[in-house]
C-alpha cells in the first residue's frame, strides 16, 4: 500500500468520532481542492496530499487539552511518517506545510506546497460549505463547552449569548478576510465567487432578523 492511501486509512481512522467541522469530510475536500490548485500553481503533488490528509489530525487533541491542533498535527504526522518509512527530507516538508496552515496563527508558508495548503483550507470556510461548517462548529464549540469545559480561544463568537451575533461576527472576521489573505491566483479566482454567495447570505439573514420585513404587495 502506497503511503498516500496509508496515511489516508490512518487519518479516517483518528477523525472517525470527530464531533466538530475538521473531520474526514473536510479532510477530503481540503486534499481536492490542493489537487484542483496544484493544476494552475504546481509544487509537489504528494507533499501536498500528505499535508492535506494530516493537516488536522491533531485536532481531537485540542478538544481535549486545549494547545494547537496545527503543532499537534505536525507533531503526530512526522511520528507516522517515520513510522510509514518516509524519508527525512519529506517528512520535514510535510510537517513544514502542516504547521504553518491555520488561519488564526497568520504564520507565512515557507513553500508552494505550504502556500497551497492554506489556501486550500481556508478555501474550505467560504461559500455554502463554509457557512455550514461555521454553524456545525458553533454548535460543537458550545456543547464541548458545556460538557468537558473546553473553550476555544481563537473562536469566541462561538459563545456569544445570541448565535446570531456570534455568526456575524464570525463572518466579519474570519470569511471575509481570507480573500486578502491567499497566496495563489487560483484560490484568488475561487474566493471570489464563494464570497459573492456569503455576501446575499449575511444580508438575508440580517433582513429576517431585523423585525421590520416588507411584504411585497
Amino acid at each position: 500500500m502506497d503511503l498516500i492511501n496509508k496515511a489516508r486509512i490512518y487519518v479516517s481512522e483518528v477523525l472517525r468520532d470527530e464531533p466538530s467541522t475538521h473531520d474526514m469530510s473536510h479532510i477530503d475536500r481540503v486534499e481536492a481542492m490542493c489537487i484542483n490548485i496544484h493544476k494552475h500553481e504546481g509544487g509537489d503533488i504528494e507533499v501536498l496530499q500528505l499535508a492535506a490528509l494530516l493537516h488536522d489530525v491533531g485536532i481531537v487533541k485540542e478538544h481535549n487539552e486545549g494547545g494547537d491542533h496545527a503543532e499537534y498535527s505536525a507533531g503526530i504526522a512526522r511520528e507516522f511518517l517515520s513510522m510509514a518509512g518516509a524519508d527525512d527530507g519529506l517528512i520535514e516538508h510535510v510537517t513544514s506545510c502542516i504547521r504553518t496552515h491555520r488561519f488564526s496563527r497568520g504564520l507565512e508558508a515557507g513553500s508552494i506546497e505550504a502556500q497551497i495548503l492554506q489556501d486550500a483550507d481556508r478555501i474550505d470556510a467560504l461559500g455554502a460549505i463554509g457557512i455550514f461548517r461555521s454553524l456545525v462548529s458553533m454548535g460543537a464549540l458550545r456543547s464541548l463547552k458545556q460538557t468537558i469545559g473546553t473553550v476555544k480561544e481563537t473562536s469566541m463568537n462561538a459563545y456569544a449569548s445570541d448565535p446570531i451575533d456570534g455568526f456575524s461576527d464570525y463572518m466579519v472576521n474570519k470569511p471575509f478576510r481570507i480573500r486578502d489573505r491567499l497566496n495563489t491566483d487560483a484560490a484568488r479566482k475561487i474566493a471570489d465567487e464563494r464570497l459573492e454567495l456569503m455576501h446575499v447570505y449575511l444580508e438575508a439573514l440580517k433582513m429576517e432578523t431585523s423585525g421590520d420585513y416588507n411584504i411585497s404587495q
